[in-house]
């Protein structure tokens, strides 16, 4: 059971990720949202994290373009690659990614309806990494029951 809601959780997740990097890297799906996201990425660039501690000024226009293409590459891995590895990796950066949309939100003074979408992506991937979890702690477990079984045999 754990198992069919973790795949279908990756390919949920990761079909939404790539159709969001889609709309930030291109206006083919949606022009009004793509100059919207354009517009918007100013503002975050202006409050990205490390841009004090490096001294960098983060132009918005490529801050968006690697934001997107960042999630087209994770949403690929976490929908489509067998590996459990790539698929652990792919949902760490986009929570970490989702931890930088809410934070750039809450700096720039957004509404919770703008907030709301990134807490809400950042709660289901949390709940992808423990579910993942759980069934990793699961068949260690039973791994370690049967080879307690076969020592006493």
């Amino acid at each position: 059971m754990g198992s069919i809601v973790l795949k279908s959780l990756s390919v949920l997740l990761g079909i939404f990720f790539i159709f969001v990097g889609v709309m930030k890297i291109t206006s083919q799906v949606s022009k009004d949202l793509h100059k919207d996201l354009r517009k918007e990425y100013v503002k975050y660039a202006k409050v990205f994290p490390l841009s004090e501690a490096l001294d960098f000024k983060v132009p918005s226009k490529w801050y968006r373009r690697i934001i997107g293409t960042l999630e087209i590459v994770c949403g690929l891995a976490m929908a489509f690659v067998p590996s459990n590895a790539v698929k652990q990796g792919a949902n760490i950066i986009l929570l970490i990614m989702m931890m930088m949309a809410v934070y750039s939100h809450y700096m720039v003074n957004d509404k919770f309806e703008r907030i709301a979408p990134a807490l809400v992506f950042l709660f289901m991937l949390t709940g992808r990494l423990v579910i993942d979890w759980q069934l990793r702690r699961k068949e260690q477990t039973e791994v370690i029951a049967v080879n307690g079984e076969k020592k006493q045999n």
